[in-house]
């Protein structure tokens, strides 16, 4: 580039996110800068993060301004590829969003600083600097800096790398712990610590302030916080982060996969497929039909041919075990072990970073296997051949908090087609859309229908009488988990309800306990002796007085995971032994896999957990299954509730009967007339497939339209908030009406008041994806300036 071209486009990576023309600077030669490499650079009286997305030419007539230089480059060479600079080009372009929020919201949080330390080697010593430092210094010390940076001579750190920070601390048990209620300073630590699961000494203190600090001292002394190193030297290889206690041992039926007859037709036909540029291909298969083989048998041959592989799945919990799975299943050197990875959201900072600048940083060629959750997926490996999404279904494959909304499918498919691999979609209980796609021959479908061992549990509905006693379990539920444990066997049940109780009703004033800021019931979690908002996270120390009429006088309603598992120590024989798989209960690092494991051994004949339990995990002593309240989620204002619940009670049963023992699943419901019942008690997908089709069709939703959503919200007690929404309301109607869109709304979200916002939806159905676009657009032009916020979501997930 020669110095009349001397100006560059820059993304930035924190708000207001937009990309922005800086000039070189004088002290550094044109050769040093790149497309995809980060920068530093000014923005009013701060400092930003960047990457350098263009280069450019001053304009005709560029001589009335002048644009400001940036400041120091972080990169020696591009961090971006110009192929990873295009997914994120092209994920901007698909949610009308800026370039630099998507690189915000992708890189680590390590690549996204501005104050990094900058690090020049001198005969004299070491000159440690930051960014804000250059603009005090002269030009001619700059230039000098200037050429120990082209000399090699120079390197950037992260900051924050001290003492602070060398270690991450986290409760050392679950609540209730021995702690006086009157020591708030730390209940105030181990609350803070719970919540995040683990934090550093630094992250503590700037929450708490200086004080905490002699706190946590004393509770990790007494062992009632442990600390483990923040960032040890193998957390870039698959140690799963530094709190990772042992899955269950890999059994044999998880690593010596000998085919059916059928399921190496299917790989045969597989194998094909992967040398015929980008192909997307859908397995269907009940569950414990060999799915995880035959993804592993594919995986196999594409590494052999020197391509990188990609395994998802939904839960870090699913990643973990397929990951363990991969580890014994495939040969030692295919490929050697620091090719390797495991990714997921609970990793450190720290080894997310490192990981996203070795496989940047790899130009070989050579393969990898990355294994993870849907975050894997925007790391930039390369050469890729072979993509597999295991439990393809399901909802957490869509990312629908923080800035960006993606669907993970959408982008599996983009990172395949450009890299001619195939994208391998597995379930027991497919997307209904994608079944569809596969029904009109757009993906070929691949299937499975018998199951290894004793077959399908044997399925049947036990009716709920409320009112009779208090507990959510039916007698005939009981009676079946008592002759399970007598048995010496196991037995699994789902409550997709965290907590001890979802409602507490004040016995005075007659008025439930609600969150102030969501207007939403708070649930009582009995260990932590608190009052939690689901939503926002809100919590209050119970009991407290009611906010209402000042009385401590109240009534728990309901049941959650944490009551359900407390009725069963007196239902159950003394010493049966229950665990509790929710949120609560895995908060603190390792806790899953702890949980697991224990039950693997036999060390409980129960498990009782949400949802985290009803997917990929393999017991082959579990023979009975219990659905406890099979009806939430059913009626929930949403045109996937009858799917989602037929899958979530599907792939819950699976988990009984998958050993050479018959199993059995009891579904508890208060309407067992529901049409959904009929197909799950038959394990009926495809009968099911064909109902809800022709509901859809009657109604209108996807498969037979594109949906989206324009959420629109605004502070609580704003009046202008409202009648701002409702004139926009009014200007939206006519340009989606000039689109060709139907339109409903804006009206009330399902849930109205979300972390002190009043929220209200646009319902979007149209043909296709740039008139939702526009309209959004239109939209932000018109509210502008205004109180509201507005976010795109296309093809919502999450309709509350």
């Amino acid at each position: 580039m020669s110095a009349a071209t001397a100006a560059v486009r820059t993304a930035l990576l924190s708000p207001p996110f937009t990309e922005l023309s800086y000039s070189l600077p004088d002290y550094l030669p044109p050769e040093a800068f790149f497309v995809g490499q980060r920068v530093v650079v000014p923005l009013g009286k701060s400092r930003r993060a960047g990457v350098i997305s263009a280069f450019e030419r001053q304009a005709a007539g560029a001589e009335s301004f002048t644009l400001k230089p940036l400041i120091w480059p972080l990169d020696r060479e591009p961090l971006l590829s110009p192929a990873y600079l295009d997914l994120a080009r092209t994920l901007a372009g698909r949610h009308a969003d800026e370039l630099g929020r998507i690189l915000g919201s992708i890189l680590p949080a390590g690549l996204r600083t501005p104050a990094p330390r900058l690090l020049f080697f001198t005969e004299d010593g070491t000159t440690n600097l930051v960014p804000a430092d250059l603009a005090r210094l002269p030009e001619d010390r700059l230039r000098a800096l200037g050429d120990l940076w082209m000399a090699g001579r120079a390197e950037v750190r992260r900051p924050g790398a001290g003492p602070l920070d060398a270690l991450l601390y986290s409760p050392a048990s679950d609540p209730p712990w021995p702690v006086r209620p009157a020591a708030k300073a730390r209940l105030a630590v181990l609350e803070f610590l719970l919540e995040k699961g683990s934090a550093s000494r630094r992250t503590l203190l700037n929450a708490l302030g200086k004080k905490a600090g002699a706190t946590l001292t004393a509770l990790t002394r007494e062992g009632l916080v442990r600390a483990a190193p923040a960032d040890p030297a193998n957390l870039v290889d698959a140690s799963g982060g530094p709190f990772r206690e042992c899955l269950p041992a890999a059994s044999d039926d998880d690593t010596c996969f000998i085919l059916t007859q059928r399921q190496r037709e299917i790989a045969d036909e597989l194998l094909c497929a992967t040398g015929q540029g980008a192909q997307i291909r859908l397995l269907f298969g009940v569950t414990g039909s060999g799915k995880t083989a035959l993804y592993l048998e594919t995986a196999r041959a594409v590494l052999a041919s020197g391509r990188s592989v990609l395994l998802l799945a939904p839960e870090v919990a699913l990643a973990l075990k397929l990951h363990d799975t991969a580890e014994a299943a495939l040969p030692p050197g295919l490929p050697p072990p620091d090719r390797r990875h495991l990714f997921h959201g609970y990793l450190g900072a720290a080894s997310k970073e490192r990981t996203f600048r070795l496989l940047a940083g790899d130009k070989s060629g050579r393969p990898r296997l990355l294994t993870g959750t849907r975050s894997a997926l925007l790391l930039p490996l390369e050469n890729i051949g072979l993509i597999v999404m295991d439990e393809e279904h399901d909802a957490s494959f869509k990312q629908d908090e923080g800035f960006i909304n993606y669907q993970a499918k959408e982008v599996a498919w983009y990172r395949a087609n450009r890299e001619g691999a195939l994208l391998l979609l597995g379930s027991a209980t497919p997307d209904l859309k994608s079944f569809y796609a596969a029904r009109q021959g757009r993906i070929p479908l691949h299937t499975l229908t018998e199951r290894f061992g004793a077959g399908l549990p044997e399925a049947r509905l036990v009716p709920l009488s409320p009112g009779k006693d208090n507990s959510l379990l039916a007698p005939d539920s009981v009676a079946a988990l008592n002759e399970v444990v007598r048995r010496g066997e196991q037995a699994v049940i789902l409550l997709n309800r965290r907590g001890y109780a979802p409602v507490v009703y004040c016995r005075d004033c007659g008025k439930t306990l609600r969150c102030p800021q969501c207007d939403i019931s708070l649930a009582y979690h009995k260990g932590r002796e608190k009052l939690v908002c689901h939503y926002c996270g809100r919590s209050t120390v119970f009991p407290s007085p009611c906010p209402s009429c000042g009385n401590l006088h109240f009534l728990p309603l309901g049941e959650g995971t944490e009551k359900l598992e407390e009725n069963l120590e007196t239902l159950l024989p003394p010493g049966a032994g229950v665990l509790r798989l929710d949120r609560d209960s895995t908060r603190r690092p390792g806790r899953v896999e702890a949980i697991l494991s224990a039950f693997a051994r036999k060390e409980a004949a129960v498990l009782v957990g949400t949802q985290m339990l009803s997917k990929g995990h393999h017991f082959p002593d579990v023979t009975l299954a219990v659905i406890a309240d099979a009806d939430l989620g059913l009626n929930l204002p949403d045109y996937r509730a009858a799917e989602r619940t037929f899958q979530l009670i599907l792939q819950a049963s699976g988990r009984s009967g998958r050993g050479g023992k018959s199993g059995q699943v009891l579904i508890q419901t208060r309407d067992p007339r529901h049409y959904c019942w009929d197909y799950v008690i038959r394990a009926d997908y495809e009968g099911f497939f064909e109902r809800e089709l022709e509901l859809r069709r009657r109604r209108l939703y996807p498969p037979f339209t594109r949906l989206a959503l324009i959420r629109i919200s605004h502070e609580a007690g704003l009046i202008e908030g409202a009648e701002a929404a409702t004139a926009l309301g009014r200007s939206m109607r006519q340009k989606a009406k000039d689109l060709g869109i139907i339109m409903l709304g804006p009206a009330p979200a399902p849930l109205p008041l979300l972390k002190g916002r009043v929220r209200r939806h646009c319902l979007l159905k149209g043909d296709d994806w740039q008139s939702f676009r526009l309209l959004y657009k239109f939209a932000v032009e018109t509210a502008k300036g205004g109180a509201l916020t507005l976010r795109l979501d296309l093809d919502p997930v999450n309709m509350l």
